[in-house]
């Protein structure tokens, strides 16, 4: 499966319902449709809690047949890893699906994951088969084969890989704790000696090919990735060249077996050939730029 295009040129939704609107790439979407002056109705947990056993009906109170539904909302790894995470996660999905029954929307997107693959597979592309190995990617895949079977919308499914950049909320390994570590404590620590090799995309990158989905009503599945993988290692030595103090990184014993993942990204330039990725020392520098001007104003 591959990423299909609707509308041959960008054009803008009658309003874009966003899910998830308090997160981190809720917060920096919400901003960029505000920017482009399109209608944006903006709804956090503030708003809808969508575990709730009402929350179906109450966002089918507030949708239009002609929205563009946007499903970012979802109980990240550091909320829980349990059970009890995966079934609230699941009853959030079961809610959009209730009231995306009801009101037949112009276009339903979901952000999932590249959780839903599995590690043993070192070249991943929209074809890999997906073998979540836990239950953050059990949820993902089962919230994703619940919506393909259950809502009639035109539906876009995004397996996004790590995103980082500003305002991040989960603190995730990465570039985002890394960046924290460095200007808080001056100290970065990699899990073993950071060997493992990931696929990050800046979160400005993550905005604008989101908005190319939701601006040609895009229908089907894609990888957002940016074909790139970089050690942990690499990352940490980036932000600590960068950060503007002294940083050590350090090294701590492994607790588990060291993976790679790296991405083929054919389908996504053959979707979008004029998209062009943020280098991460780019994204790395401007992260930090962000994250000091935030601290100091």
């Amino acid at each position: 499966m591959s990423l299909n295009h609707t509308h041959p040129s960008p054009q803008p939704p009658a309003r874009v319902v966003v899910l998830g609107a308090g997160g981190f790439l809720g917060r920096h979407f919400v901003q960029s449709l505000a920017d482009g002056d399109i209608p944006v109705l903006a709804l956090g947990s503030g708003e809808i809690d969508l575990s709730d056993a009402a929350a179906g009906a109450e966002l089918k109170r507030r949708l239009q047949p002609s929205d563009a539904l946007l499903f970012l909302s979802a109980l990240t790894p550091d909320k829980g890893r349990t059970s009890a995470t995966l079934m609230k996660n699941l009853a959030m999905a079961r809610a959009v699906i209730e009231a995306v029954q009801a009101i037949d929307v112009a276009h339903l997107v979901y952000a999932s994951s590249d959780a839903v693959y599995s590690f043993a597979d070192p070249l991943i592309s929209e074809a890999t088969p997906s073998v979540p190995s836990d239950l953050y990617g059990a949820m993902h895949r089962t919230r994703e084969l619940m919506l393909a079977n259950e809502v009639k919308s035109p539906l876009a499914l995004l397996r996004f890989s790590a995103v980082y950049g500003d305002g991040d909320t989960h603190n995730s390994y990465g570039p985002n704790r890394f960046i924290r570590q460095a200007l808080k404590e001056g100290c970065i620590s990699l899990g073993g000696d950071g060997e493992e090799t990931r696929d990050h995309v800046y979160i400005d990158d993550a905005v604008a090919l989101l908005k190319s989905v939701v601006m040609r009503r895009s229908t089907g599945m894609l990888n957002v990735v940016t074909g790139h993988s970089a050690s942990f290692r690499s990352v940490a030595e980036s932000v600590a060249a960068m950060a503007g103090r002294p940083v050590a990184i350090q090294a701590t014993p492994r607790q588990s077996p060291i993976t790679h993942r790296s991405f083929d990204i054919v389908n996504l330039i053959r979707a979008f050939p004029n998209m062009r990725f943020t280098p991460m020392q780019e994204g790395i520098a401007a992260t930090i730029a962000r994250t000091a001007e935030k601290a100091s104003g």
